[in-house]
């Protein structure tokens, strides 16, 4: 089954991200286009900025720039087409490569936050693989399953997140006081107690995310 998953993810190299990071109120978000190319380091960009000036001096000193060419500026917008370098790392090549599309991109905090279409969970896995090889920071804020209904948000929890937290609130701990140690429903999972921790950490902050911090769509 399909799914339709947000993610956000930040490196100092990510495209555009050293602009990002020394201009204030600056948006940016990639254009939808058709070119599917896996090896493609040209794309096209909205850019918000008061100062075209200024952006384009921070364009030429950007780092995960090569080249760029403004298409059009109207009211502090620009549309540039721009070429990224060699060692600008991008997730669209993986994305591509599992048979994923990028529906919507945009600028957010120091990373990018990303919606994907991806054919099922194993290409999501393939991508989390691979930001963890490029030490890209990688968090799912929401996963949908596309079915005829609507699906059901699973609220950026992996399977083993969800079971951790499940497990541990059926046998009491998150009560007060608890009915369960952390090493006890360790043990019901077969965990070491700083793994199941980690696990509940991960999928608690994951939760709070998906429900609380990030409802503005």
């Amino acid at each position: 089954m399909s799914i339709t998953t947000k993610i956000h993810i930040e490196h100092e190299r990510l495209a555009l991200v050293p602009t990002l990071q020394n201009l204030e109120d600056i948006a940016i978000r990639v254009i939808t286009q058709g070119n599917t190319d896996p090896g493609s380091t040209v794309f096209p960009f909205l850019i918000e900025y008061r100062d075209r000036d200024r952006l384009e001096e921070m364009l030429d000193a950007d780092p995960t720039v090569q080249s760029y060419e403004l298409v059009d500026w109207t009211d502090q917008t620009g549309i540039y087409y721009i070429e990224h370098t060699p060692k600008t790392k991008l997730i669209s090549t993986v994305v591509t490569d599992v048979n994923g599309f990028l529906v919507h991109t945009e600028t957010k905090g120091n990373g990018w936050l990303v919606r994907l279409l991806l054919p099922d969970r194993e290409a999501l896995n393939t991508i989390w693989e691979y930001a963890n090889e490029n030490d890209i920071s990688l968090d799912i804020i929401e996963i949908y399953g596309n079915t005829d209904t609507g699906g059901e948000s699973s609220y950026g929890l992996t399977d083993e997140q969800l079971t951790a937290l499940i497990t541990a609130y059926e046998h009491g701990y998150f009560g007060e006081p608890r009915d369960i140690s952390l090493n006890e429903v360790a043990d019901e999972i077969g965990l070491s107690s700083t793994a199941m921790s980690g696990r509940l950490r991960r999928g608690m902050r994951n939760l709070i995310a998906a429900t609380i911090i990030d409802r503005e769509e």
